[in-house]
C-alpha cells in the first residue's frame, strides 16, 4: 500500500527583538554594552578599545579641551549608531528585560561622571578663588585632592591645577631667595626677581600670587643690617624695568635707600673700613642731597677723607727714622693737620737722625695725627768755614796740617702734612765749637799721613735746637 509522502514545513526563523532606546542607553555608559544586546561582540571589542584609547589619550598626553570634544563626539556617535542598528532590525518592540540592563550600566557610569565634573569644577572654583587672592596654602590643599577619576571626567582642569602646583613650587623658590637677600645676598635676590619673572611670563592667571610674594618682600624692607638694605636698594634701583607688576619694586627705593646709605656708611666707618664708608656717604650725597641725613652724609664723607687720608700717608711713612721713607719722594696730604704757620709746628723728622734726634720733645711728633711737618734730611756735608787751626800728630810731630773746621750741613725739605706741599727746602747748618786743643781723627791702619784738612764744629743740643728753630717756629 502506498503511502503519500508528508512534508513537514520548514521552521520559521527566530525574530529576535531589540529596543533601540535600550541599546542606545546601553552604549552611553561607553562600555559598547549596546552593541552586546545587539549581538555585535566584535563591534563592542573594536568601540571598547577606542574608547579606552581616548580616554588614555585624555589623562596623559592630550589632556586639552579638543581631545575632550572629540570623546564627547565620539561618545554621542555611539548612541546614535547603537539606536541607528537597532531600528534596522525586523521588529522595534519595547524590551523591559533590556531596558533593565541599559539603566543598569548607563546610570552608574553616568552618575559617577556627573559627580566627579562636579567634584572637580569645585576643586577649580576654590583653586581660582586662591589665585585671585594669592594663596599658594589654599590652592595647594585643594589641589591635593585630584586623583585619577577627576583627569577622567574634567582632564583640562587637572592640567590648570597642575600649573597653579607648578607656580607655588617656582613661588616658594622665589621666596627663599627673597629671604636670602634679606641677609645681602644679591645673588639671591636677582633668582628670586627672575623666579617671579618667569611665572608671570610663563604661567599667566597667576599674577596676584606672584605679587602677593613680591609685597612680602618689599613690606619687609628694610632690613635689620643697614649695608644689607643698601645692596637691596642698589639692585632695585638700577633694576631693568619689564612692565610687569614687578616694576612696582622701584618705587621702595626712595623709601628705603637714603637711612640704609648713611646707616651702612656709619657701619662700615665703625669697623674702619673707609673706602667703603665713603663711597656709601657719597652715594647718598649724589641721590638724595637736600634731605634730612644730608648734613651726616656730608660729616660721614669727611670724616672717612680723613682717615684714608690719614691711613695712606702712615704708609708712606713706614720706615725707620734713620732713612728717608717713601713719603719724601712721594708726599701725600692729611687734611685734618694743622696748617703751617706761626708758632711752633711739631714735625716727623726722617734722615739724619744723629742730629735730628737730639731736637726737642715738643718740636717731635710721633705719628702723622699729631705733626705739622714732614721733615726729610738728606745726608751731611761741610758747610761754611769757621776757624782753621793747625795741628801736628802726637806720635809723630814732624807731622803737621792746618784743619778747617766746617759747619754741619744737612739738606732739608719740610712737607706741609695738611696739603702735602713743599714748604721749605733748604740747607740747614748747624755751628758748634772749632780748634779743640786735641782731636781724635782716624787713618789707615799704622799709616799715618797728618791731620784732616776738614772737620766738622762739635754741636751742642743747643746749636742743633738753634740751626732747625727757623724751620719749626717761623
Amino acid at each position: 500500500m502506498d503511502y503519500p509522502t508528508q512534508v513537514t514545513p520548514e521552521a520559521a526563523p527566530v525574530r529576535r527583538s531589540h529596543d533601540p532606546v535600550a541599546v542606545a542607553l546601553a552604549n552611553a555608559s561607553l562600555l559598547s554594552v549596546g552593541y552586546l544586546l545587539l549581538g555585535r561582540r566584535k563591534l563592542a571589542v573594536f568601540s571598547l578599545v577606542v574608547t579606552a584609547a581616548l580616554v588614555t589619550l585624555l589623562v596623559t598626553v592630550a589632556r586639552s579641551v579638543w581631545l575632550e570634544a572629540g570623546v564627547v563626539l565620539w561618545w554621542a556617535a555611539l548612541i546614535a549608531h547603537g539606536w541607528f542598528l537597532a531600528r534596522r532590525r525586523a521588529e522595534r518592540v519595547v524590551v523591559r528585560r533590556q531596558r533593565i540592563i541599559a539603566l543598569a550600566v548607563a546610570i552608574p557610569v553616568l552618575l559617577a561622571f556627573g559627580l566627579l565634573r562636579f567634584d572637580a569644577a569645585r576643586i577649580e572654583h576654590t583653586v581660582t578663588e586662591a589665585r585671585h587672592s594669592g594663596d599658594c596654602g589654599q590652592a595647594e590643599t585643594a589641589l591635593r585632592k585630584v586623583w585619577f577619576g577627576h583627569r577622567v571626567a574634567d582632564a583640562p582642569m587637572t592640567v590648570r591645577g597642575e600649573k597653579t602646583v607648578q607656580a607655588c613650587g617656582r613661588l616658594r623658590t622665589a621666596k627663599a631667595g627673597l629671604t636670602a637677600a634679606s641677609a645681602g645676598d644679591v645673588n639671591a635676590l636677582k633668582a628670586g626677581f627672575d623666579g617671579l619673572a618667569s611665572i608671570l611670563a610663563q604661567l599667566p592667571g597667576h599674577e596676584k600670587m606672584a605679587e602677593v610674594t613680591l609685597d612680602g618682600f618689599l613690606n619687609g624692607l628694610p632690613a635689620k643690617n643697614a649695608c644689607h638694605t643698601a645692596a637691596i636698594s642698589d639692585w632695585l634701583f638700577w633694576r631693568h624695568k619689564n612692565n610687569t607688576v614687578l616694576d612696582r619694586s622701584a618705587a621702595v627705593v626712595g623709601r628705603i635707600a637714603p637711612a640704609a646709605l648713611v646707616g651702612c656708611g656709619d657701619e662700615l666707618a665703625a669697623a674702619e673700613q673707609w673706602e667703603q664708608a665713603r663711597a656709601r656717604y657719597q652715594q647718598f650725597l649724589d641721590r638724595y642731597s637736600g634731605q634730612e641725613l644730608t648734613g651726616r652724609a656730608e660729616e660721614g664723607v669727611k670724616k672717612a677723607t680723613l682717615a684714608i687720608e690719614l691711613a695712606n700717608v702712615r704708609g708712606l711713612l713706614r720706615g725707620p727714622a734713620s732713612a728717608q721713607p717713601a713719603y719724601c719722594d712721594k708726599p701725600a696730604q692729611y687734611s685734618g693737620a694743622a696748617p703751617y704757620g706761626k708758632g711752633t709746628n711739631r714735625a716727623l723728622f726722617y734722615g739724619s737722625d744723629e742730629y735730628t734726634g737730639k731736637l726737642p720733645a715738643e718740636w717731635r711728633g710721633t705719628d702723622a695725627a699729631e705733626a705739622v711737618l714732614v721733615v726729610c734730611a738728606g745726608k751731611t756735608d761741610y758747610g761754611t768755614p769757621v776757624q782753621t787751626c793747625p795741628y801736628h800728630s802726637e806720635k809723630r810731630p814732624e807731622l803737621r796740617g792746618d784743619v778747617t773746621f766746617h759747619k754741619i750741613a744737612i739738606p732739608v725739605k719740610a712737607y706741609e702734612l695738611r696739603t702735602g706741599k713743599l714748604v721749605v727746602e733748604t740747607t740747614v747748618e748747624i755751628g758748634g765749637a772749632s780748634c779743640p786743643e786735641t782731636f781724635t781723627y782716624s787713618h789707615f791702619g799704622t799709616i799715618e799721613l797728618g791731620p784732616p784738612p776738614k772737620e766738622y764744629v762739635t754741636a751742642s743740643d743747643a746749636d742743633i735746637r738753634a740751626a732747625f728753630t727757623s724751620l719749626i717756629t717761623p
